[in-house]
């Protein structure tokens, strides 16, 4: 799945009437100051997921070469 890029969304955007431009501001903005998820996380918890937002990305797999890998190393 290719990354949502700001050329993406402005082509997308471009011929949206003026009433729906505002209503996807102002869903911008509501989701963007959202602060509460909901839940919340012991140390132990929030310690694991800083080092995973803080890992090293390249040390990752691609979710499709993988899914395409299993399926092949399993017949799907």
């Amino acid at each position: 799945m290719a990354s949502v890029t700001i050329d993406i969304l402005t082509e997308k955007l471009k011929y949206v009437p003026q009433n729906i431009l505002d209503e996807i501001n102002g869903y911008l903005d509501s989701i963007s100051k959202t602060k509460n998820v909901g839940y919340k996380l012991n140390q132990e918890q929030q310690n694991i997921l800083d080092s995973q937002l803080n890992s090293d990305k390249s040390k990752y797999q691609d979710a499709e070469l993988l899914h395409d890998s299993l399926k092949n190393k399993y017949a799907l």
